[in-house]
């Protein structure tokens, strides 16, 4: 066929010459925008002063070791939180979604919790619970601010993670649950080996979201005395009298968040192809 030769139609040899020159003009538009940046930023006024305070070469050398020692300390806090709170956050959507009258007490629970953790800010659930319960007397290691700071976190992060599973569960049809209520399986088991499954897989990208939010929000625990990343950047920044270290902070959390929310995006897009 004069349409079809060696397999390419005449449209898919358009749409790739089209793909091809929009991926040109994009790399092209894109190096014009990164060389009039390189070119004209040094040659704004003020760009000097601008450059010794934010991007100083010599403060970055400097401080750059012990940020990355100290944003260790964040990724140890989140890693250990991130389980807690998919385990928490997983028994809350399961609570929510209980169906057996004599169990609506616990149903109410995971309603109050989750409309109460996610209308607080999480900086005051830090202050509230970092603060409040050491400050009752207790004795060491159950005054430390990570084991408080951590559950401030678990319960404030458990509350949207909670909503997250639920809308998985609740987007699994109800023809499935009742299938496998027909096939002589219980409750528990239909959502164990039927529902779940599904649900969970379903909002893996959301949930990726969720742990973006949290490995920066780890941050705020330094007000109430861990010396992550953020409160050793605050102290090289009053011992230096420059922001540089603000800005190596910035961009040592920008090296790990932007990969996560890449693949966020990319799992998200994956799952809409699936489903159209």
């Amino acid at each position: 066929m004069a349409g079809n030769q060696g397999g390419v139609t005449r449209r898919q040899e358009y749409e790739k010459r089209l793909r091809r020159r929009s991926l040109f003009v994009a790399a092209s538009s894109t190096l014009a925008v990164l060389l009039a940046i390189v070119v004209l930023v040094p040659r704004a006024p003020g760009w000097e002063r601008v450059q010794q305070s934010f991007f100083n070469a010599e403060v970055i050398a400097k401080t750059f070791p012990k940020l990355l020692n100290a944003f260790l300390l964040d990724v140890a806090i989140f890693a250990w939180s991130a389980p807690l709170i998919a385990v928490l956050g997983l028994a809350i959507a399961l609570a929510r979604d209980v169906r057996n009258p004599v169990l609506y007490p616990l149903r109410l629970f995971g309603i109050v919790y989750t409309d109460i953790f996610r209308g607080v800010p999480v900086v005051l659930v830090v202050y509230l619970i970092g603060f409040g319960i050491p400050g009752l007397g207790l004795p060491r290691p159950w005054n430390s601010p990570y084991i408080w700071g951590t559950l401030a976190l678990v319960l404030t992060y458990a509350a949207y993670v909670a909503e997250i599973f639920r809308s998985g569960i609740e987007s699994v049809h109800a023809s499935q649950r009742n299938a496998a209520l027909s096939l002589g399986l219980s409750g528990a088991d239909a959502m164990r080996f039927v529902v779940l499954p599904q649900a969970i897989r379903r909002v893996i990208p959301a949930q990726m979201n969720m742990l973006i939010a949290l490995q920066k929000d780890v941050a705020l625990l330094s007000f109430i005395g861990p010396v992550e990343i953020f409160r050793q950047a605050g102290v090289f920044k009053s011992l230096l009298a420059n922001f540089t270290p603000y800005v190596v902070a910035a961009a040592i959390f920008l090296v790990v968040t932007v990969p996560a929310t890449r693949l966020a995006d990319h799992l998200i897009a994956k799952q809409n192809r699936a489903r159209t």
